[in-house]
């Protein structure tokens, strides 16, 4: 698909962030784009892709050099996701989850030992996910039952968790449990764990209305045996670790949500300049004009919002806010976008022959995973005006 449709980002790239987009853009259309249709059918991820995500550096894009990383920034990271989720979300959120969580949770928590073993494998072959949700926690994310008991040369690990990404191709995990479920959050801890330990296993794969070809998976535990020193971070105060690192996810899915938006929007314009009806294309028509017109600014504002969220976190910046404010409105618009654009192609957008009836059932996930729109409401809400 041609790019001049593509509005230019209002947020100033640097010469070199402008050409590692435009090297993610090339690589999506020429090796994403012929095998998003075939992937969300089958529900399955083409490893293949993986193995490029990491030859080109895409799944390791902040990890220091000295770990075999790119060395980049999380702003990068952000473009990335972006870009592949304008092609197709699936291949978006598999980059998203271990750059802006996995990897970033080893990065600020990780000891010296753990970043030396894993953020090399992480940055070269294996894929991470985050495993915090359960079927009893959810947006009350800290009301999680999976326990971790302290056997002096190693910890046991026992429970359920639900709905991870990146579950079936995932090497590493990075593990919310609890130490003590009577101490409430005060309990909550984070483990590093690996798919080969004993008494994990990944269980069953969802059937998703969209985001079909993300591998979504139930988590098993029993009595799995972790070493001592897979501790991630404090004793107790894993519930940092996963509200810190989700608010620093929440930018990853704004990008996705833009990409998404972005995405049906080029294929709305690009429609409506070659559906004909009266004897005219339908781009001529000012209802038309107007639906894309909106399209486009709503679009524009939400990519400022992603870029300056990012900008936020790369300067060390306090970006709750703002991270919360880009995950709402992202999500939104992205829902609204790829719906306009399934009505600018008629009964041919309500149809699998069309990509746009993909994009409106991948803009979904965006308002409930990371933090459903409510809670980012409550977050927004505590923080501009106060109160519980």
């Amino acid at each position: 698909m041609a790019n001049e449709y593509a509005p230019q980002p209002l947020v100033a790239l640097t010469e070199d962030e402008q050409m590692f987009r435009d090297n993610i853009r090339q690589f999506a259309e020429e090796a994403v784009r012929p095998r998003a249709k075939e992937m969300d059918e089958k529900g399955m991820f083409d490893h293949s892709l993986i193995e490029q995500f990491f030859q080109l550096g895409l799944m390791g894009i902040e990890v220091p050099e000295q770990y075999g990383g790119g060395g980049g920034t999380f702003f990068e990271a952000i473009l990335a996701v972006e870009e592949l989720s304008r092609v197709d979300a699936s291949a978006g959120v598999v980059v998203d989850v271990q750059n802006t969580l996995v990897n970033n949770a080893l990065l600020r928590w990780g000891t010296d030992e753990q970043k030396k073993k894993y953020l090399p494998k992480m940055a070269t072959e294996w894929v991470g996910a985050y495993a915090l949700s359960e079927a009893g926690s959810g947006s009350d994310a800290f009301a999680l039952t999976t326990r971790a008991e302290d056997k002096g040369d190693h910890w046991l690990l026992n429970g359920q968790k639900l709905w991870i990404t990146n579950g079936k191709e995932a090497n590493l995990f990075i593990m919310i449990a609890s130490v003590d479920l009577a101490a409430g959050y005060k309990g909550i801890t984070a483990f590093i764990v690996e798919k080969d330990f004993p008494g994990f296993t990944v269980g069953k794969k969802e059937d998703k209305l969209g985001i079909r070809a993300s591998s979504t998976c139930e988590l098993i535990l029993e009595d799995c045996k972790v070493p001592k020193e897979n501790l991630l971070g404090e004793k107790g105060k894993g519930y940092k670790i996963a509200i810190e690192t989700l608010n620093e996810g929440r930018i990853g899915i704004g990008a996705q949500m833009l990409g998404v938006a972005q995405g049906a929007w080029e294929c709305a314009v690009k429609y409506a300049q070659e559906r004909k009806q009266f004897g005219q294309p339908i781009s001529n028509f000012q209802a038309i004009q107007f639906q894309l017109a909106q399209m486009a600014t709503e679009i524009t504002a939400v990519r400022m919002m992603v870029y300056n969220a990012a900008r936020m976190k790369d300067a060390k910046m306090n970006f709750v806010k703002e991270a919360a404010m880009t995950k709402l409105f992202a999500s939104q618009v992205a829902e609204r976008v790829a719906s306009q654009a399934v009505e600018i192609y008629g009964g041919y957008g309500f149809t699998k022959d069309y990509p746009v009836e993909k994009y409106f059932r991948d803009s979904k996930i965006g308002k409930i995973y990371e933090g459903t729109s409510n809670m980012q409401l409550a977050t927004i809400a505590k923080l501009v005006i106060g109160g519980k």
